[in-house]
C-alpha cells in the first residue's frame, strides 16, 4: 500500500518512519523545503530516540521518502494523513485548523473524478466535528466531487508520548479509527494489519467518537497529574510521603500507577492544548467541564507555587547564584512548549544574582526565547552546578539520576537541591550533609 503523510513535524515524522518500518510505501510532504532537503540528508528536526536510525533505515529501503509537493505521489496513494499543527489560537483557545484547511485545499485539488476514492485520515488532534467539517469544505470548494465516489474522511488520533514515540506507534494500547464506511474501514484494516501480531487492541467507531476520545484520554491523564500535585501539597503539610501514597493508590486496579508522577505542573504539546481545546469544545455544544476548567487553571497555578518553593528555601534570593538542571516538559525530547521551564525560570531571573541553566536537548530552542533572556547557558551539568549556592532540577534527565553527588557537594556554594521530580531519596541526601528538598514528601 502506498501512504501520503501531509507535515513532518512531531507526529507526521513519527508515522511516516512507522508505517514504512511496516512494509508499506510512505510519502512525507511539508512545505517547508529546507526541512525536505534535510531530511533527504538524513538530517532530523526533532530530537526522538531512534527515530533518526529508523528514518535512515526505510529512506535506505527504498520505502520512505520527503518531497514538498502533494502532487508527486497523490495519484498511488491509498490514503492520505493530514499530521499538520492544531495550535490553541490564544483568542479564543479553540485548535487553530487553518492548516487542516489548507491541507484539504490542496487534496481537493488534486481529486481525479475517474480515479478510486481517495481516504482522507485526520492525525491531528481536531475537534469533534472537524471529519464533517472538512467533508462540507471539499464539497463546498469542488462543486464536482461527490462523498464516497470520490473522497472519504476518516479519523485516526495519535497517541505517542515524546521520548517513547517509536515504541508507542509500534507496540501501541490500542489503536482508535474513527469511519463512516466499509472502504474506509478496510483500508486503516489493511495499514495496521501488522499490529494483529501483537494482537493489539483496533478499536472501530463513529468518526466524531473517535475525536473524542483523543481529548478525552488526554483530559484523564492531565487530570491525573493535577490529583496528585495536589496530593503532593496536602502530604507536605501532614508529614506523608507522596511516593508511597502514589504507590499505594496505583496498586489499586482501577486507578493504575502510571501518571501518579507528583511535578511542578504538566507542560509539552498536548495536555495544555488539549484541556483547553476541550473546554471550548464542551461551550460549543452547550455544555460544560469543571473537572477540566479547573485542571487548567491549577495546573498554571502549580508552576508559580513551585517559585514561591524555591524563594522560600533560598531566602534571600538576591545574593544567590542559581543552577538550573533540565527546560525541556520531560526528559527525551527536545520540545520546549509550555514547559513548567518557561514560568519558573523568568521569575528567579528577577530576583537572583545568577542563573545557570543546562539541558541535554532542550537549550538550542531554548536560546531563541525571550524567557531565558539573562540566563548563563553551560555546556554540561557539573559546569552548570559550579560554584552556585543551590541546584534547581526541573526535568529529570536520567543525567540527572546518576550524578557524582561527592563531586556535586564540592562545586556548589552551599550543599543544596531543590528536586522537583523527587530523582533522590530524602533520607540518603540528608546523610551525605545536603539540604534536600522535594515534591510532597515532608518539609515545606
Amino acid at each position: 500500500m502506498n501512504i501520503s503523510i501531509i507535515g513532518t513535524g512531531y507526529v507526521g515524522l513519527v508515522s511516516g518512519a512507522c508505517f514504512s518500518e511496516f512494509g508499506f510505501n510512505v510519502t512525507c510532504i511539508d512545505k517547508d523545503k529546507n526541512k525536505i532537503d534535510n531530511l533527504n540528508k538524513g538530517l532530523i528536526p526533532i530530537y526522538e530516540p531512534s527515530l533518526e536510525d529508523l528514518v535512515k533505515k526505510n529512506v535506505k529501503a527504498k520505502r520512505l521518502f520527503f518531497s514538498n509537493k502533494l502532487s508527486e505521489d497523490f495519484k498511488n496513494s491509498d490514503a492520505i494523513f493530514i499530521a499538520v499543527g492544531t495550535p490553541t489560537n490564544i483568542e479564543n483557545n479553540k485548535a487553530d485548523l487553518k492548516y487542516i484547511y489548507q491541507v484539504a485545499k490542496e487534496i481537493a485539488d488534486l481529486i481525479d473524478l475517474n480515479d478510486k476514492p481517495k481516504l482522507i485520515v485526520t492525525k491531528s488532534t481536531v475537534p469533534v466535528g472537524t471529519g464533517k467539517k472538512i467533508e462540507e469544505y471539499i464539497l463546498n470548494y469542488r462543486k464536482d466531487l461527490q462523498l464516497n465516489k470520490h473522497f472519504e474522511v476518516a479519523s485516526n488520533p495519535e497517541f505517542l508520548r515524546e521520548g517513547s514515540a517509536i515504541e508507542d506507534f509500534m507496540r501501541p494500547d490500542r489503536v482508535i479509527c474513527g469511519v463512516e464506511s466499509k472502504y474506509s474501514k478496510a483500508i486503516l484494516e489493511k495499514l495496521y494489519r501488522p499490529l494483529n501480531l501483537r494482537e493489539t487492541p483496533i478499536l472501530f467507531s463513529g468518526r466524531e467518537t473517535a475525536e473524542l476520545i483523543k481529548y478525552a484520554s488526554n483530559g484523564f491523564l492531565a487530570t491525573k497529574i493535577t490529583f496528585i500535585n495536589e496530593m503532593a501539597d496536602i502530604c507536605e503539610k501532614v508529614g506523608a510521603d507522596i511516593q508511597e501514597v502514589a504507590k499505594g493508590i496505583g496498586l489499586d486496579g482501577r486507578i493504575g500507577t502510571k501518571f501518579l508522577h507528583p511535578g511542578p505542573g504538566f507542560g509539552g504539546s498536548c495536555f495544555p492544548k488539549d484541556t483547553r481545546a476541550l473546554s471550548e469544545i464542551a461551550k460549543e455544544a452547550g455544555t460544560n467541564t469543571r473537572i477540566i476548567d479547573s485542571v487548567i487553571k491549577v495546573n498554571e497555578i502549580r508552576k508559580i507555587n513551585m517559585v514561591e518553593k524555591i524563594k522560600y528555601t533560598l531566602a534571600p534570593l538576591e545574593n544567590k547564584s542559581i543552577s538550573i538542571l533540565g527546560l525541556t516538559f520531560k526528559p527525551n525530547t527536545d520540545d520546549m512548549r509550555e514547559s513548567p521551564s518557561l514560568v519558573i525560570v523568568p521569575e528567579l531571573v528577577k530576583i537572583t544574582k545568577e542563573i545557570k541553566v543546562y539541558d541535554p536537548a532542550g537549550m538550542p530552542a531554548a536560546k531563541k526565547m525571550k524567557e531565558f533572556n539573562g540566563v548563563k547557558w553551560k555546556n554540561n551539568t557539573y559546569d552548570c552546578i559550579k560554584g552556585t549556592d543551590a541546584i534547581v532540577l526541573i526535568t529529570e534527565w536520567n543525567e540527572f539520576r546518576a550524578l557524582d553527588l561527592d563531586k556535586v557537594k564540592m562545586l556548589l556554594n552551599s550543599p543544596v537541591i531543590i528536586d522537583l521530580r523527587n530523582i533522590y531519596k530524602p533520607v540518603s541526601m540528608n546523610e551525605l550533609g545536603f539540604k534536600y528538598v522535594s515534591i510532597g514528601r515532608g518539609g515545606i
